[in-house]
């Protein structure tokens, strides 16, 4: 039977307020299931989300290795170009949540909790929990820190092997003074200075209805684009492969 914490055990952990847990448990951040009048919550997931535990194998690990198809030079090319573009922060990963090219266009806000280890592997099992989503549906997805993501299947070699990840906004309303007591206690969490976070959270951007759709076609586009990319570069590799082969054959 999988263990389970009490709400005060995953307080102590994650070191915040009884309230930001139940709002983390709303929003899809931690499963939790009623025993009587009291929540649990699995411990696997909780140290999942601290990055204390690897992740259990997937089907997807069969996948191929996504930098041996693609150009990673020119995947961060176009990456970067398309999300200034679109003015959000963009990353390829695999999908284990591993960065396969650098964050484009990224934020002060992240860039202080990326700069911290703890924070980085934070951001990392963000990643890696996009592997359980709904293929069929392109979602919004609130991170460890509270802001909204979303991503894209990139397909190679007929296997999904790698997402392009766009995020670092918010899609939903806040309460300013909420807000500032969960970012400090965010900064306290991963040892980064909580005034500097706070002010870096000012800078983030809201994304209303009309902008929610642009991001979710140009989200499946580049996604697109990375596919075709990959299968040209495999292609040619393979004609060089051919070409070679029939060098040594009349060598």
């Amino acid at each position: 039977m999988e263990d389970l914490l009490t709400t005060r055990q995953v307080q102590d952990l994650l070191q915040v307020d009884r309230t930001t847990i139940y709002r983390m448990r709303k929003d899809g951040r931690l499963s939790g299931v009623r025993v009587g009048q009291q929540w649990r919550f699995p411990r696997q997931e909780v140290e999942h989300y601290l990055g204390l535990t690897p992740e259990s194998p997937t089907p997807q690990e069969a996948a191929p290795m996504p930098q041996e198809i693609l150009p990673l030079n020119c995947v961060q090319s176009v990456q970067d170009v398309c999300a200034e573009i679109a003015e959000i922060s963009a990353v390829t990963t695999d999908l284990h949540g591993n960065p396969l090219t650098r964050i484009s266009n990224c934020g002060r806000f992240c860039r202080l909790l990326l700069n911290s280890e703890s924070g980085r592997r934070a951001c990392e099992e963000s990643w890696r929990r996009l592997v359980q989503g709904d293929d069929e549906q392109l979602r919004f997805v609130t991170c460890h820190a509270g802001l909204q993501y979303a991503h894209a299947r990139i397909e190679l070699n007929g296997a999904n092997s790698a997402m392009i990840i766009a995020g670092q906004f918010y899609t939903t309303p806040h309460q300013a003074t909420a807000r500032d007591s969960e970012i400090r206690a965010l900064a306290d969490q991963h040892k980064v200075d909580a005034d500097s976070l706070v002010d870096a959270s000012r800078e983030l951007v809201f994304l209303d209805d009309r902008k929610k759709q642009e991001i979710t076609r140009w989200l499946n586009k580049v996604a697109q684009a990375f596919e075709q990319i990959g299968r040209e570069r495999a292609d040619l590799m393979g004609r060089l492969k051919q070409i070679a082969t029939m060098s040594n054959l009349g060598a």
